[in-house]
């Protein structure tokens, strides 16, 4: 059977976070997670089905594509067929040709799983490496200790001031409450939970997000930020560690970060708190 690309609509994203949570398991390479999804989604479920490519054979789904911009595919691939050549020359033609509706032209960007055939044989047709990322990963097999800080699970009526963290947290930001009630609707929230980390005072300080792929799998942290008014404190190390037990009571058997490798910052904060760095992974691109 041939391979074909299908674009799955909103009524067809369940049934892609369903694909995406079990292609983790710990141990394999990092890769598009149904978190990643499930952060995308504060855009709502047209714009994220919009941004969703999946590749099928025989009514099996092989790869998953989400469009972190039009210029930015994420890439994941089945574990057992990331070697496999049908394929990998397919999404090769698909990624390279901006007739066929998934990257536009000029310098674009595609991250793969590392050692994937796909990645090999784009390196082969020209495009080069970007710049390093680091994942992180805890193991959750053990109790993970309470720091101290305060937290809150999120609800509907917390959803401003998780917002407004986001905002206070990254410059640039466009995360508001109509997000947050997007992103909560998704298919992906339904393992998922925001998390508000408050001081001594009360004040809310850090905002984290996290994202359960099911029992015994690896879980997500995305984002995690602190408040540009209290940094400085250690409350970067106690929202993640935080995050890490929650991921624990929801039946993750890891949590998993990935950042820049540039941003010397949070690695040493998701170091603090338990996590150990993986081997590094790199975008390829293409230039213009």
């Amino acid at each position: 059977m041939a391979i074909g690309m299908d674009v799955p609509g909103v009524d067809g994203l369940s049934d892609v976070v369903r694909v995406l949570r079990e292609w983790q398991y710990d141990g394999a390479v990092v890769q598009l997670h149904p978190g990643d999804l499930g952060w995308y989604w504060r855009f709502g479920g047209e714009q994220t089905a919009a941004a969703t490519r999946t590749w099928s054979r025989d009514g099996e789904t092989l790869a998953v594509g989400m469009l972190d911009d039009p210029e930015l595919l994420r890439l994941a691939i089945a574990p057992e067929v990331q070697h496999d050549e049908e394929l990998a020359r397919q999404l090769v033609e698909d990624l390279s040709e901006p007739e066929r509706g998934v990257l536009i032209e000029g310098k674009v960007y595609v991250e793969a799983p590392l050692g994937s055939l796909v990645q090999d044989l784009l390196i082969k047709d020209g495009w080069e490496l970007d710049e390093p990322w680091i994942p992180l990963r805890r193991d959750l097999s053990e109790p993970v200790p309470d720091l101290g800080l305060r937290i809150q699970v999120v609800g509907p009526e917390q959803a401003a001031e998780r917002t407004a963290i986001q905002r206070a947290s990254f410059d640039g930001s466009t995360f508001t409450d109509e997000r947050w009630h997007a992103m909560a609707a998704g298919a992906a929230y339904d393992d998922a939970r925001c998390l508000i980390g408050r001081n001594a005072q009360g004040e809310a300080v850090a905002g984290v997000t996290v994202w359960s792929a099911g029992p015994g799998k690896p879980g997500l942290i995305e984002p995690m930020g602190v408040h540009r008014a209290h940094r400085g404190h250690g409350y970067g190390q106690a929202i993640t560690v935080a995050a890490a037990r929650v991921l624990r009571e929801l039946g993750s058997s890891s949590a998993v970060v990935c950042t820049p490798a540039f941003n010397v910052g949070a690695v040493a904060t998701y170091k603090s708190a338990g996590f150990e760095p993986l081997p590094e992974t790199r975008d390829v691109y293409r230039t213009a």
